[in-house]
C-alpha cells in the first residue's frame, strides 16, 4: 500500500481550498497561520506543501506577502479525486479494468435515471453525441473517437440530472478519456468488435428515448462488460504471441 506523505495530503487539501473558493490565478490564499489552523495541520507542515505546489507552478510566494494561486501549467489537474487514479492509471494499464468497473456501476444508474428524467433537449443531445461518434467510426484520429465516445456517454450522465453523480462523472472525464482512447485504439480496429459497440451505443440511446429504465441500465452493463470481456481477450492474445516469439527466439 502506497504511504501518503503528510505535505501531499495537505497539498490536496490546500487544492480542494481552491476549488471550493473559487479562488482563481492571482488570488491570495489565507495567512499561513489562519491556513494552518482551517486545515487542522502544523505550519510547518504547511509550508512544505505550499512549497510542493510552488515548485510545480501551482502556487507562487511574495516575500512578505503571502502565497498566491498562479494559473495552473498545462496537463495540470485539480480534481483531487482524479489525481491519485491518474498515477495509478499512467503506472498500470491493467488499472483500465478498475477503471471499467467503476463505469459498469455509475453508467447503468446514469442510464436508469436518464430515462426518467430525460428534457427534450437532453435528449437531443444524446441522439446528437450518438451521431457524432458513429460517423467517426471508421477515422484513424482515435483521440477524436476517444472524446466523442466519452461525450456521449456523459450526456447520459447529464440527463440523469443527479448532481452527486454528474460531478463524479465529470471529475473522472480526464481519466474516462484515457481509459477509452487506449481502449479504442485496441478495440476500433477490430471489425467483428466495431459492430457490436455500434450496436450497444445504439441500444443504450434507443432505451433512454424510450423511458425503458431498466432496458438502458441493463444495456449499459451489456457495453461495459463487452468492451472488458474483449480486451481480456486481445491481452490474452497479445500474451500467448509474446510467449511464442520467446519461445522461438530462445530455440532459433
Amino acid at each position: 500500500m502506497r504511504t501518503v506523505r503528510l505535505s501531499d495530503a495537505i497539498a490536496e487539501q490546500i487544492e480542494v481550498l481552491i476549488s471550493a473558493r473559487g479562488l482563481k490565478a492571482g488570488d491570495r490564499l489565507p495567512a499561513e497561520r489562519q491556513l494552518a489552523l482551517e486545515l487542522k495541520v502544523s505550519r510547518s507542515s504547511l509550508r512544505e506543501a505550499i512549497q510542493q505546489l510552488a515548485s510545480k507552478g501551482r502556487l507562487t510566494s511574495r516575500t512578505g506577502g503571502g502565497n498566491y494561486v498562479q494559473e495552473p501549467p498545462r496537463g495540470w489537474s485539480q480534481n483531487a479525486l482524479v489525481d491519485p487514479l491518474s498515477r495509478l492509471f499512467a503506472s498500470d494499464p491493467a488499472y483500465r479494468f478498475d477503471v471499467l468497473e467503476i463505469r459498469h456501476a455509475l453508467e447503468g444508474a446514469a442510464a436508469y435515471h436518464a430515462t426518467l428524467r430525460a428534457t427534450d433537449e437532453d435528449k437531443a443531445r444524446i441522439s446528437d453525441c450518438f451521431e457524432t461518434l458513429i460517423s467517426l467510426q471508421g477515422s484513424d484520429d482515435s483521440m477524436a473517437l476517444a472524446k466523442a465516445d466519452a461525450a456521449f456517454h456523459l450526456s447520459i450522465a447529464d440527463a440523469s440530472h443527479n448532481l452527486v453523480l454528474i460531478e463524479v462523472m465529470k471529475g473522472l472525464f480526464d481519466l474516462l478519456k484515457a481509459n477509452i482512447s487506449q481502449n479504442l485504439e485496441k478495440l476500433y480496429v477490430i471489425p467483428k468488435v466495431t459492430e457490436p459497440l455500434s450496436s450497444q451505443h445504439r441500444e443504450l440511446r434507443d432505451a433512454i428515448l424510450a423511458g425503458d429504465g431498466e432496458r438502458a441500465r441493463r444495456a449499459a452493463h451489456v457495453h461495459i462488460d463487452f468492451v472488458h470481456s474483449s480486451l481480456k481477450s486481445i491481452d490474452e492474445d497479445e500474451a500467448r504471441l509474446a510467449r511464442s516469439f520467446y519461445q522461438g527466439s530462445v530455440r532459433g
